[in-house]
């Protein structure tokens, strides 16, 4: 027997140095290669932050840490990856945001009803993107993350030697805690590089500001010398798309707290596969940690989805694929002046339909991609739906979550024009958004 056995109160120091010692024996499996599995860089100063939160894994009272993740050590990863290539907002980044905008705020008037806002777009540096954003995604991802540490202990609890499991819950909280330290380390390797990517609050699909526009401009900057047309003409056509995005969440209270409603309820709902954590453990060769990454990265350890997720996922991709639609006929109609309007919407399609690794990490680690599949189908819709009832009936659809188009109505947009057409004038839709109001 070893000094551990039957010991709840553990030494840290010495668990630590043993644990080491023991995966090391068993798997070849060292600190260097555990921060490969969870995609940090291999540079001395990550691998010496990964051995430290490892080691204060076996500390109970860490304040930062909630139910085993340590959000704190994700938003510290996310900023340093930000922080890494930051440039300090220009003075030429804020002109041409400034000229840029007051075009794009006449604009915008004339494309929607939707009120217009009446504040300067917040301008962000990478690191305050992060900052801004970390507490959405933390809410967003914490069901997965709770279940995923968890699902880790027991796995690694149960295939301990016969001689550690005495120590019982010491050896699971260690285990827990480094679940959990590796899943934050990863949501914020995958935060860090968004915030190289974004370039505005609607950028990734989700709410992230509920009252006001925002702007990355080192990021914005990047993006319109890359689209190869004047630049005026995209820093126009860009500003007046997040504007569009900005004045829906904010004119539309509940609009985001629909959407946050219902990812964390999806998420939530969200199981581990645990069968399949015990047969990677089993089977993967830990000597490969790309190959363990990769087994990680690919959501083979969230089990399959039931029927109730499966129509809990359509209803949210099919919001989010109307705003996704609304936005971009939005700002196709208030950008036709621009010769170039068509060139950098398509470039911009392009963008948005290539997910980049960041994504992808992301929609492992909370279960959901950030790209509604269905946002040219959504967007068809509305450009027909203008056509038909004009702007003013189109944009109160969003008075209520009930007026809304249905999936069914995406796919063949004349029922939504017949519904609307059988509404008839604006006092008809205000009597009908009444009653819904009312619960009559």
């Amino acid at each position: 027997m070893n000094d551990f056995d039957g010991n709840e109160e553990l030494n840290p120091e010495e668990f630590a140095k043993f644990l080491r010692e023991f995966l090391a024996k068993q798997s070849g499996l060292d600190p260097e290669q555990l921060a490969k599995v969870a995609g940090i860089p291999n540079t001395p100063e990550a691998v010496a932050e990964l051995q430290r939160q490892l080691q204060a894994a076996l500390s109970a009272s860490d304040q930062q840490t909630t139910g085993g993740v340590n959000w704190q050590l994700a938003t510290d990863q996310a900023r340093q990856i930000a922080r890494a290539e930051s440039k300090p907002i220009s003075d030429d980044s804020r002109r041409h945001i400034t000229e840029a905008s007051s075009i794009a705020t006449l604009w915008t008037n004339e494309a929607t009803t939707v009120g217009e806002l009446f504040t300067e777009p917040k301008l962000l540096t990478r690191e305050l993107w992060v900052a801004d954003a970390i507490g959405l995604f933390q809410q967003l991802s914490q069901p997965v993350a709770q279940r995923m540490a968890s699902a880790l202990a027991e796995t690694m609890r149960s295939n301990l030697p016969e001689e550690l499991r005495g120590m019982g819950g010491g050896a699971s909280q260690f285990m827990k805690a480094a679940g959990g330290a590796l899943f934050a380390m990863q949501l914020g390797q995958a935060l860090g590089k968004l915030s190289t990517r974004v370039v505005s609050g609607g950028d990734v699909g989700l709410p992230i500001f509920a009252e006001r526009a925002a702007l990355v401009p080192q990021n914005l900057d990047e993006l319109v010398r890359s689209l190869e047309v004047e630049q005026d003409q995209a820093y126009i056509y860009l500003i007046v798309r997040e504007f569009a995005f900005a004045r829906l969440f904010k004119q539309r209270n509940w609009l985001r707290d629909s959407i946050v409603a219902q990812v964390t309820a999806y998420a939530a709902e969200i199981s581990i596969d645990t069968d399949g954590l015990r047969n990677l453990a089993e089977e993967i060769d830990l000597n490969d940690p790309e190959a363990l990454r990769g087994a990680l990265e690919s959501g083979a350890l969230i089990a399959e989805r039931t029927e109730e997720q499966e129509r809990a996922l359509a209803a949210i991709e099919t919001l989010l694929a109307l705003i996704e639609g609304w936005v971009e006929v939005v700002t196709e109609n208030a950008t036709k002046l621009l010769p170039k309007s068509a060139a950098i919407a398509e470039a911009m399609r392009r963008r948005r339909a290539t997910t980049g690794p960041a994504e992808l990490t992301f929609g492992t680690l909370v279960g959901l991609e950030l790209r509604p599949r269905r946002m040219r189908e959504a967007a068809e819709m509305w450009r027909q739906v203008t056509a038909a009832v004009g702007i003013e009936q189109r944009d109160e659809i969003w008075a209520h979550p009930d007026l809304l188009p249905t999936s069914q109505e995406i796919d063949n947009p004349g029922l939504l024009i017949q519904r609307l057409q059988a509404q008839g004038s604006s006092s008809t839709m205000d009597d009908e958004i009444r009653k819904l109001l009312e619960g009559n």
